[in-house]
């Protein structure tokens, strides 16, 4: 029980979520995931900028996908027959 003069207990400050994140193999990507652990350590207000900024390396990785696209597939074959 508290005593009548103790001021009240302080919030508890930022808690890391504890999540697991699994490497995808894509340097780019992996840079971002681990980038959203620094939103652990912030207060709820530091949050938008940490997670605009790996959704901005999310995006900018994706778009690098079209701008360097994989082997092309096999040849299309035609049917000519009518």
């Amino acid at each position: 029980m508290e005593e009548p003069n103790e001021p009240p207990p302080a919030p508890a400050g930022p808690q890391p979520l504890g999540v697991v994140v699994t490497p995808t193999g894509d340097a780019a990507v992996d840079d971002g995931l681990r980038r959203l652990a620094d939103a652990d350590h912030l207060a709820a207000s530091g949050h938008l900028q940490v997670y605009e900024d790996v959704h901005r390396g999310l995006r900018d990785a994706l778009a690098a996908l079209d701008r360097h696209p994989g082997p092309a597939g096999p040849p299309a074959t035609h049917d000519n027959r009518s």
